[in-house]
């Protein structure tokens, strides 16, 4: 079976990016959201074998909603996805919990690379 994955971006291009970047490695997109609110909500209902994170969002950011994901699941898988410059908040987001990031713009190599590296552990 495939694994699957929830893509949170406030940016409707860039979860599509990322969808089309998964489906051609054979991953299978079960869900998207717009904002952390959107993110926890979703992962509660779908609960994916991964997550892929924006930092910067409205309503909920998604350090925040890396906290309440894995309050409510302590084995969830979240990789960051971040524009430059956003090293900061990359680093403040892996000690929530996050286990990796990606950087924008996606080079679909490194994408998939992440993604398999964190199904694995």
């Amino acid at each position: 079976m495939a694994p699957t994955v929830l893509i949170v971006d406030d940016a409707l291009f860039m979860r599509m990016m990322i969808k089309d970047i998964l489906k051609n490695a054979g991953i299978d997109v079960v869900g998207e959201a717009e904002n952390g609110l959107e993110a926890v909500d979703k992962y509660g209902r779908l609960s994916p074998d991964l997550v892929t994170m924006d930092i910067v969002m409205p309503e909920m950011d998604g350090i925040e909603a890396v906290k309440q994901i894995l309050g409510k699941d302590p084995g969830a898988r979240i990789i960051m996805c971040s524009a430059m410059g956003q090293q900061p908040l990359v680093v403040e987001a892996l000690e929530a919990g996050a286990k990796d990031f990606i950087v924008k713009p996606f080079q679909p190599s490194k994408v998939i690379e992440t993604v398999r590296k964190t199904l694995e552990e």
